[in-house]
């Protein structure tokens, strides 16, 4: 169907966009009429053309420019504005008609028929008109659609890169969690269990959050404690951790997952390798539309110094300018006895 004739409020548009038209003609063809007999002949059937004209929209798709018109194309458009302008003067030829019968004074079919021939050509130029008009209507269409499946491609490409991601952060995750328990096994059975327990906890809550495309950060925290909880039957009393919130920050939606890659780098390569433990700050601040999100741990400063960030914040990194471009960062201070990452994503609610 036509787009006009498919949204009533277009049509409408089409239609008064169309009155200039409508009275040039009726002033152009009826010069030296009665002008109620030129308004009553001419105005009517300008408004007929109008819809005429929209037969074009049919033809266009029928004769399409978009690698050029081929002869049969020209032919077609040629046929067509022949059978519009004459379909037009077999419209005419009715309307006087029933314009004599009722009032006769207006010699309406004498008027009509000496316009003949100009209202042959002149919806001969219209049709070609339309014609044009509508080549630019399907191809701003065809432009729109193009744009529209390139912003869909964008995205599930953006959606395939953050699956990706997540699938390498997960299995890395369960690696580090399960050497843990490994660890436990011989050392405290009891322990290694109750980890086991834990672990299994949390991957529940992992799968229910992690579905969702943003949890609240009040959540996320959760994970994290969650996460911190598994570990502390490991290290016990070695590992602390304090949290700074800004209320206003708790309600901002978040990528799920997006502060376990921090805990357990924290954990890791941080509390673990300290003999007499250390705490874990975490700080969450809201300024306006921007989150930030900031992780310090001690660390041992005669440890290997790695020439990256690794695995896990590297992954972070990726995920998180996919996701928000650069709307999105994660700054690392690596320093000898501090570690310390920042997370800065817009606060979506």
């Amino acid at each position: 169907m036509h787009p006009f004739l498919s949204d009533l409020r277009r049509l409408g548009l089409y239609l008064l966009g169309w009155t200039p038209v409508v009275t040039l003609l009726t002033l152009g063809l009826g010069r030296g009429a009665a002008p109620l007999a030129a308004a009553l002949v001419f105005g009517p059937l300008g408004f007929v053309y109008a819809f005429i004209g929209l037969s074009a929209w049919y033809v266009c798709r029928i004769a399409p420019i978009d690698r050029g018109l081929s002869p049969r194309g020209v032919g077609t458009l040629v046929v067509a504005t022949a059978l519009a302008s004459a379909v037009w003067i077999i419209a005419g030829d009715m309307w006087v008609s029933l314009l004599d019968s009722m009032t006769p004074a207006l010699q309406a079919p004498a008027l009509f028929a000496s316009r003949r021939l100009p209202l042959f050509v002149i919806g001969a130029l219209l049709f070609w008109l339309a014609v044009a008009l509508h080549y630019l209507l399907i191809a701003f269409d065809a432009s729109r659609a193009a744009e529209r499946r390139a912003l869909e491609l964008s995205l599930l490409a953006r959606d395939a890169e953050l699956r990706a991601l997540r699938a390498q952060i997960d299995p890395h995750f369960l690696f580090n969690s399960l050497h843990s328990i490994s660890a436990l096994t011989v050392a405290d059975p009891a322990a290694a269990r109750r980890m086991c327990l834990l672990l299994a906890d949390f991957l529940r809550d992992t799968l229910r959050l992690g579905a969702s495309a943003r949890i609240p950060l009040a959540d996320e925290f959760r994970l994290a404690d969650r996460f911190l909880e598994i570990e502390r039957v490991r290290l016990g009393p070695r590992l602390q951790v304090t949290r700074d919130t800004d209320p206003s920050a708790a309600a901002c939606l978040v990528p799920p997952l997006l502060l376990q890659p921090l805990v357990e780098n924290a954990v890791v390569h941080g509390i673990d390798q300290l003999v007499e433990g250390g705490t874990i700050h975490i700080a969450a601040a809201r300024a306006g539309s921007a989150l930030t999100i900031t992780l310090e741990n001690p660390c041992d400063p005669d440890r290997p110094r790695r020439t990256g960030v690794g695995l896990g914040l590297d992954l972070l990194r990726q995920r998180v300018i996919t996701q928000f471009g650069a709307d999105g960062d994660v700054r690392v201070d690596d320093r000898p006895e501090r570690f310390r990452v920042e997370v800065r994503i817009p606060c979506a609610s």
